[in-house]
């Protein structure tokens, strides 16, 4: 059973970038559900036009890591936003990460490298959402990453899930490190989310989603949207087993 952390992020693109992103969110949430893996919304920070700054969840299931790996990356989206009123096609960009969660002795943190502060949750949590200080942010002073989670009813149950994406982050910064020490070339799963730098793209006056990495292409942008990324993750499949009978 795999336990993953997936985070989005807007890019380049203002409000339809943020929209672009909840997109995202909702498409692999019910991709999650009709794969029958569970689905836990830790963190967000949502706007006013029924977006996200970001998004993190946790998603747990078989094989959800290997389904979903590929998937990291910059993501761009080429259509008309519900916000424009001229009608012309807007191109904004949001980034996906897919972290594989990993146990507390795979990443030694020091405790004194933690600075916790807490805050009161904006999402949801009961009674005690905007009234109780439950939620937690976590600063890692070497790196400067920052991490949060206000998913749970008590500072102790969001401060161990904060941990748990704290380590996550640590984790796959070690193995960026390692594989580039050792010649590896691993391209960076966020990069600066500018429109240049992208794996795939929606365009949908075309109705067509390109990915530019295997140089496939898909129609009906639609269902794809609505969690049906079955298509895509069976082409990677494909291809990976095709250079594995290649080597």
């Amino acid at each position: 059973m795999d336990k993953i952390i997936l985070e989005i992020r807007a890019g380049a693109g203002g409000d339809e970038a943020a929209i672009f992103a909840g997109d995202l969110a909702r498409m692999y949430q019910r991709f999650a559900e009709s794969s029958n893996w569970k689905f836990n919304v830790l963190d967000l920070n949502q706007t006013s036009v029924d977006g996200y700054k970001s998004f993190i969840a946790e998603i747990k299931g078989e094989n959800a890591y290997k389904s979903l790996k590929q998937e990291s990356g910059v993501h761009r989206v080429q259509r008309i936003p519900k916000t424009e009123k001229s009608g012309r096609v807007h191109t904004s960009t949001a980034s996906v990460a897919i972290m594989p969660v990993v146990e507390a002795k795979e990443v030694e943190v020091n405790p004194s490298d933690i600075e916790v502060s807490f805050f009161r949750s904006s999402g949801p949590g009961g009674q005690n959402v905007n009234k109780v200080e439950t939620a937690v942010r976590l600063l890692h002073k070497p790196t400067g990453v920052v991490v949060s989670s206000q998913s749970g009813r008590s500072q102790q149950s969001n401060r161990e899930t904060a941990m748990e994406i704290l380590r996550s982050k640590l984790h796959e910064e070690q193995v960026r490190v390692q594989e580039e020490e050792t010649g590896g070339l691993r391209r960076d799963q966020i990069g600066t989310a500018d429109r240049s730098e992208k794996i795939r793209t929606y365009n949908f006056p075309q109705d067509r989603i390109t990915d530019h990495r295997i140089g496939k292409k898909w129609h009906n942008i639609d269902k794809v949207m609505a969690g049906d990324i079955s298509p895509i993750i069976k082409a990677f499949k494909k291809t990976a087993q095709e250079e594995s009978e290649n080597k």
